[in-house]
């Protein structure tokens, strides 16, 4: 089956959405991680549990209140929409914005976990050597920790890529604009066309298999070099 424009542009449009979404959860998410991790702060209880909301709300419930939140009458939304004379709901920024929020946690939590792991004593003794908190981090967290920071990483991004509820709340589904590949599934199956749904499924499973292999690899050969 040759597939149509429409479905080409939904494989194009996520792989993007996916890739934004991944990049900005990581800037975010990595210090984030790294303070919960180490640090001990008022609120912080909250902090996580608000942090992990989208991961127990339906997506819908999540996209609804990312709605209110962002649409032009909302407190972000209305903020955004002065300064730059338009919003991101119905656009595809949209879509980048659901699919972070929902992967933003899944990222946290493994780098947390990871980072939580390494060893207090060799933290330690980098201070003890003279080493700022910044050159520890790098040198010696970062690292050890590596290994559950990349397996946040395909986590956040195999959950992007498949984003449907939230996504289809605060960016719709307009043709040639916001229709991921979960949605264009979506549309394919209302439509009869399984055909179309069938391939689309296939290639969104490669794509993420793909990227979990990649990504596998490189982590052994960080290994391997850190061992060497």
């Amino acid at each position: 089956m040759v597939l149509d424009p429409e479905a080409l542009f939904s494989i194009k449009l996520s792989m993007k959405v996916a890739s934004l979404s991944t990049l900005l959860v990581f800037t975010f998410g990595l210090p984030l991680s790294y303070i919960f991790a180490t640090k001990e702060f008022p609120l912080k209880n909250l902090l996580d549990a608000l942090m992990t909301l989208p991961v127990v709300l339906t997506p819908t419930v999540t996209g609804y209140i990312l709605l209110l939140i962002f649409g032009k009458n909302g407190i972000v939304g209305k903020f955004i929409y002065e300064l730059f004379k338009t919003g991101i709901v119905f656009t595809w920024y949209g879509a980048v914005l659901a699919s972070f929020v929902v992967s933003f946690p899944l990222f946290v939590k493994s780098a947390r976990a990871s980072i939580e792991s390494v060893d207090r004593n060799l933290i330690y003794a980098s201070y003890t050597l003279g080493k700022s908190g910044l050159e520890t981090f790098f040198k010696v967290v970062l690292p050890l920790a590596k290994e559950g920071i990349i397996a946040g990483i395909v986590l956040s991004f195999a959950r992007a890529l498949g984003e449907f509820g939230a996504t289809l709340m605060i960016a719709g589904n307009i043709p040639f604009r916001t229709n991921t590949i979960p949605i264009e599934i979506y549309d394919a199956v209302s439509s009869g066309d399984f055909e179309k749904a069938n391939v689309l499924t296939l290639i969104v499973t490669l794509i993420s298999v793909t990227v979990i292999f990649v990504i596998n690899r490189l982590s052994k050969k960080v290994n391997w070099r850190s061992n060497v």
